[in-house]
């Protein structure tokens, strides 16, 4: 269950990673709603991080939400903001997930 837990608190850091690019490109009286949105996933986040801990190894469980983070980042810049995509990014996404099961499958 702790492992649901830490995908859905990853999840959450793509979230607030997303509501800050929403921020930086909106105008007015939205980007306090975007930063809003981003304190609330924070928080969010760091809560699910910290209940998972409680039974996961924190190296393992911090590297793995990281990983998330940074994957599900990278593929909603590319899908909903419109970043390039290289088959470098592509190479280094897939070694990034590769390392995440990894780490899943020894982890005790």
């Amino acid at each position: 269950m702790n492992w649901i837990i830490l995908i859905i608190a990853g999840l959450f850091e793509v979230a607030f990673a997303s509501c800050l690019e929403k921020a930086k490109i909106s105008q007015g009286n939205a980007v306090y709603w975007w930063y809003a949105g981003f304190g609330v996933s924070l928080i969010i986040s760091m809560l699910l991080l910290m209940k998972a801990v409680q039974t996961l190894p924190i190296g393992t469980a911090y590297a793995v939400w990281t990983g998330i983070g940074a994957v599900g980042t990278v593929l909603v810049g590319i899908f909903v903001f419109k970043d390039p995509m290289s088959t470098w990014k592509l190479f280094f996404m897939t070694t990034l997930i590769a390392s995440i099961i990894g780490l899943k499958v020894v982890s005790h």
